[in-house]
Order: structure tokens, then sequence, then C-alpha cells
């Protein structure tokens, strides 16, 4: 059984409209409802006081001669006059009390016989006898008990400023159960008819509101094995809540493009660190005969012959040669590590290496080092990544421009942050900036970073880099070993 959590918002919506017509329609029914009881209580009461003074008048003369029958006959005129088509709204009982409060003549004799107390009957009346005696009135009045089932119309009979007797007209709220029914009929009749004119037009309705959400459903659906571009999906376009999921839908397409593109990225990084132990293997090969050949022309210099253009050759050779042993050299970054731990004066060592260029372009320095003790990685790798990122941001900053360095472990790993507010690195150099010999306007050969990141993939860490103008961050993350 489908439950109607899982109906589609094309049924919903009409439901729901159903649903707020027919709590519109009993809400404006309580109001009409309302409003016609005050109605016709006010003209009940207008009614039911008129009366009382037109009986009380020509009851006086009775109580007057003690003349019950002529009292019973002159109350008992509005119950013949109903039943001759007279007014609908007929008291349904009549009491006259005495000027004791007892009973003097009433439409219902059994119920109230002659000289007896009506407060046996009905508690009502002793409490109209109470008020009654109480503010000695002369003008009709109206009593409503709290919960009762009856109103009560009460009229003083006043003849020469003295009170003869008090005149009681109960009516029956009941009397108002009919006007209720009909008011009820009529709004029924009134919201199916308004039902038979929205339901259309709620349909209608529900399927232009369905209908975003259904398209971008569609979008959500093609999320899988590849991810749709932009342009091939029909979602909605506004500013209201379903425009913002939409919004929100875009957003999370665009960072799995960009957790894709961060994937393509570790691709990436994993074939450069293959490249670099390539790399450092033939720098192994190359290094044997590059120090022959070195140490030949050491000794030619030393015991061949010396002539101008002969110094001058080998002089050139021999600087060409030392060129590439730096170059192989800068690639050896796989060798053996020592065993010495990193400590707080080697992070301090660091920053008396650099400085001395910092100094050269007036730089500021903005120095952290939170390291306590001894730190269990090898301290000239570590040192030799600083290094190499500090020397970076002096390279990439204008002058009087300012550098910043902070260090510190937690949680098992050494964190290691190099900010600079210099040149900011292009967006599109991004993913080859760890390339050995990419271009580069630092001076140099161009294998800085490119060390720096072998060596911190080396000690299994993180090399990372944010960059925008006047804001360039490398951010080296490097776990701790765990002493066994």
């Amino acid at each position: 059984m489908i439950s109607y959590r899982d109906l589609s918002l094309r049924y919903k919506i009409p439901l729901r409209v159903v649903a707020l017509m027919l709590a519109t329609a009993a809400v404006l029914a309580g109001t009409l409802i309302y409003r016609e009881t005050v109605a016709l209580r006010g003209v009940l009461l207008a009614n039911a006081e008129s009366l009382g003074r037109v009986i009380g008048e020509t009851l006086v003369a009775p109580l007057r001669h003690d003349d019950l029958w002529r009292a019973f006959e002159l109350i008992n005129t509005p119950f013949r006059t109903r039943a001759q088509g007279g007014p609908e709204f007929a008291a349904e009982v009549i009491v006259v009390l005495g000027a004791e409060a007892r009973v003097f003549v009433s439409t219902d004799p059994r119920r109230f016989p002659v000289h007896t107390s009506p407060g046996f009957q009905s508690p009502d009346y002793d409490e109209i006898a109470r008020r009654s005696r109480a503010a000695e009135r002369f003008e009709p009045w109206s009593f409503e008990p709290e919960g009762g089932e009856h109103l009560h119309m009460v009229t003083p009979i006043v003849s020469d400023g003295v009170v003869l007797g008090t005149l009681v007209m109960s009516y029956s709220k009941s009397i108002f159960l009919p006007y209720y029914l009909d008011l009820a009929r009529r709004a029924t009749l009134v919201t199916l008819a308004g039902l038979a004119v929205v339901l259309p037009f709620a349909w209608w309705w529900a399927l232009r509101v369905a209908r975003p959400l259904v398209r971008l459903a569609g979008a959500m659906g093609q999320v899988g094995a590849r991810l749709p571009e932009d342009r091939g999906l029909e979602v909605y376009e506004s500013r209201d809540e379903i425009g913002q999921l939409v919004t929100a839908f875009r957003g999370m397409l665009s960072e799995l493009r960009e957790k894709e593109a961060l994937e393509k990225q570790v691709m990436v990084s994993e074939r450069l660190a293959a490249l670099g132990r390539l790399a450092a293997g033939i720098a192994h090969e190359i290094n044997n005969p590059l120090g022959g050949m070195l140490n030949a022309v050491n000794t030619f210099k030393r015991h061949g012959p010396s002539d101008l253009m002969t110094d001058k050759t080998v002089s050139l050779l021999e600087r060409g040669l030392t060129q590439i042993k730096n170059t192989v050299a800068a690639l050896l970054v796989e060798a053996k590590v020592e065993s010495r731990p990193l400590t707080r004066e080697d992070i301090e060592d660091t920053r008396t290496l650099v400085l001395a260029e910092a100094e050269e372009k007036h730089a500021r320095v903005d120095w952290r080092n939170e390291l306590d003790g001894p730190i269990p990685l090898p301290s000239t790798l570590v040192r030799q990544i600083l290094i190499n990122l500090l020397l970076n941001a002096v390279h990439a900053i204008e002058p009087r421009g300012s550098i910043s360095c902070h260090t510190y472990a937690r949680d098992g790993r050494l964190f290691m942050q190099v900010r600079n507010d210099g040149r900011h690195i292009p967006e599109e150099r991004l993913p080859y900036l760890f390339e050995p010999f990419s271009a580069a306007d630092n001076p140099g050969p161009g294998l800085g970073l490119w060390v720096t990141y072998q060596i911190v993939h080396q000690l299994d860490g993180g090399l990372a880099v944010t960059s925008e103008p006047g804001d360039t961050v490398f951010r080296v993350e490097l776990p701790l070993p765990v002493e066994s």
C-alpha cells in the first residue's frame, strides 16, 4: 500500500488544496454560525423584551386582584399565536412569580404548581429571584446561566413604583439548531462548488510546481560513472527554494568535478613519483663517468700544456661538467637518509640560511616555530624541504614584501606552512608546478619544487599549494613514524 509520503507532488498538491479548502470552509462556517448565533440571540432578546413589557403591563390588574385565570390566559396568548403561524422563537415556558418569589401562574402548571418555589424545578429561578431582590430592578434583563440549556428574559411587573411580581420567559437554546444545520448545509454546498472549480486549477498548478522538481530528479539521475555537463541539464532557474536547490545541485556537480580533477592530479603525482625514481636511477649512472671526466679535467689543468686557447676551452668544459653535476645532484633525492631526528634548532637554522636573501629584498619574515622536542623525521630532508619553499617564496616576493613560516606538530603529523604576498601562480600553471625544469620566473634550473615534491613523497607526506593575487601558500604535511 502506497503511503501519503510516497505520493508524487502531482497528487499531494491537489490533496493539500482540498484540505486547505475544507479547513477554510470549516472556519468560515464556524464564523458564520457564531455571527448568526449572536444575531439570532439579539433578535430573540429584543423580541422577548418587547413581548415581556406588553405581557407585564397586562398582568398588573390580575396580580392586584389575584385573578389566576385571567393571568393564565394572558401568558398563554404567545403560544396560541405561534400555533396560528406567529413568531417562531416562542418561549418554552412562561412563569409569573409573586412578590415572595413563589409561582403565581405558569404556562405549565404541572411543572410549576401555584404557590410553590420554582427553584425545585430549576435552580435558575432561585438565582433570578435573588438577583431581582438584590438589585430592585425595574427594567427587563436577560439571564443565561453558564453551561445551562435555557435563556431567560426577566421582566419586572411594576405598578406605581412597586414591584408586584416578576415575569420569566424561558427559551430553549435548541431553537437555534435548525439554523445551525441550515448554515452547515449551505457551507457544504459552497465548499463542494468551490472544489469543483478549484480542483482542475489545483491539478494544473501541481503539474507546474512539480515539473522543475521532476527535471531536477532527472538531472540527478544522470549522475553516475560520468558527470553530466551543465549545458545538458534542463533544470529550473529562479531564486525561490527550488532554484536554490538547483543551485546547490550545480554546486555539488562542481565539487564532484573538482574531486575528479583531484583524482587526476593524484594519478599525475604517481607518474611524477615514478619519473623521479627513474631520474634518480639515471643520475646515479651519470655520476660515475661524470666524476671521472671532472678528475680528468683537473689532471689536465695541472699537468697538461698551458696556452690561452687550451685554458679557455678546459675552463668552459669544467663549468659545463660542473653544471651537469649540480643538476644531477639535485635529482638524487632518494639518497640514504640520516638517522638524526629533527629538532627545533634545525628549523631555526633554515631561518638563518634564508634570512640573508630575505634581507636583500628588505622583506619582513614572520616566523613561528612551535616545535619543542625532537621529531622522529630525518632532519636533512625536512630542512631541504623548508629551505626550498622559503627560497621559492623569497624569489616570488617584491622588495619589502612579506613571508611567513609556521611549523608545528599535532596528532602524529608535522605541519609546515610557507606563505608569501608576491606574484601569484596562474591557475593554468598549478598542474605542472612540481614537474622538473618547469617554466618559472625564479632563477635556477627549475628543480627546487620538483626536489621538494620528491622528498615529501619519499616521506609519505602531502604537499599542496593555493595561490591568489597577494597570497600564495605552500602546505606540507608529514606523518611521524610509529615507534615499534
